[in-house]
């Protein structure tokens, strides 16, 4: 069987930087280290970090006065910002950079009297983060082209001018159609100057679909509350080809792999290389999943990625020292 692995895959910039935030931090102010909800979606990152003396909560009235809590790289609302002030906490931010611009794009629509809304995934915590950066009632969310059409024509004003927003880690395959919708329903609605669909996401998604055009069988290393693994996945399945969302070597079945002459491997933007690797030697002579020797282990790279998003203040001037 031959083996092909994209690139772009794994680790993006944000992912990279909430890490070595909370890697960073446990250095410079020791553990136990809060952090408000998982930093990033995957179960190993995770797990390693809480070994290294992390604490993960879900909300900061789990959090003593006084602490030290990072928030994960999903964002939060500003409500959670000003309780974290409030209780004299130290807080540091992992928010995405990229998240960041949305936020300041909806405060920005919202301040200039526009109508918001955010195309993404309702329950979602980056979506969850981006609605509260307004008042309530002031942003909303669609998932699905149904959504557009059960929109009320106006919301504060009978006049108010229409725009949209993007969670980052969406297809853009999958938010043409409901930006389409949009326009369609309010043809004067303005979108983002720039696409808030992430350069990472939109990456890994035209590699997989290099990918697809090469290969019987694609498998997405991700967890399983990853928004922007699950997309690797759906885009692999709208190119005809079969794909699995797994988040170890453990979850492969090997009659996946019955009849597989070429075999497609990617990871989503919070997966560590580690798990690539674990599969690789899974799929090797004396691995649990080696039914026959691999033919060829090559890469199919469609772009470099050379971005790297700087420390929070607090801790460039440590790691400067």
């Amino acid at each position: 069987m031959r083996v092909l692995l994209a690139e772009p895959r794994g680790f993006c910039a944000g992912v990279e930087r909430a890490i070595a935030i909370v890697e960073r931090a446990l250095e410079k102010f020791g553990a136990p280290l809060y952090v408000r909800h998982e930093i990033v979606h995957n179960r190993w990152v995770v797990d390693s970090l809480r070994r290294k003396g992390a604490l993960f909560v879900h909300e900061l009235d789990e959090i003593p006065s006084g602490a030290t809590v990072i928030f994960s790289a999903h964002g939060v609302a500003k409500a959670v910002a000003e309780e974290g002030e409030r209780r004299a906490l130290r807080v540091l931010d992992a928010t995405c950079p990229l998240v960041s611009k949305v936020h300041r794009e909806a405060d920005r629509l919202d301040r200039s009297g526009h109508r918001v809304i955010l195309i993404g995934h309702p329950g979602h915590p980056e979506v969850d983060g981006t609605v509260g950066q307004l008042p309530p009632g002031h942003m909303e969310v669609v998932s699905k082209v149904a959504d557009v059409a059960a929109l009320p024509d106006h919301t504060r004003t009978d006049h108010e001018p229409t725009a949209y927003i993007t969670q980052t880690t969406l297809s853009l395959d999958e938010t043409s159609h409901i930006v389409a919708a949009l326009q369609e329903r309010f043809p004067t609605i303005v979108g983002p100057t720039r696409e808030d669909i992430c350069y990472a996401t939109q990456n890994r998604q035209n590699a997989v679909k290099a990918l697809a055009k090469k290969c019987d069988l694609i498998l997405v290393l991700g967890a399983p509350n990853s928004s922007n693994s699950n997309r690797l996945k759906e885009v692999a399945l709208r190119a005809g080809v079969t794909a699995y969302l797994i988040e170890s070597a453990a979850d492969v079945q090997p009659a996946w792999l019955e009849g597989v002459a070429c075999l497609g491997i990617t990871a989503g933007a919070s997966a560590p290389e580690i798990l690539i690797e674990g599969l690789l030697a899974a799929l090797s002579p004396g691995g649990s999943l080696c039914s026959e020797p691999l033919e060829e282990v090559e890469v199919l790279s469609i772009s470099e990625e050379n971005l790297v998003f700087p420390l929070p203040e607090a801790l460039r001037a440590e790691q400067a020292g």
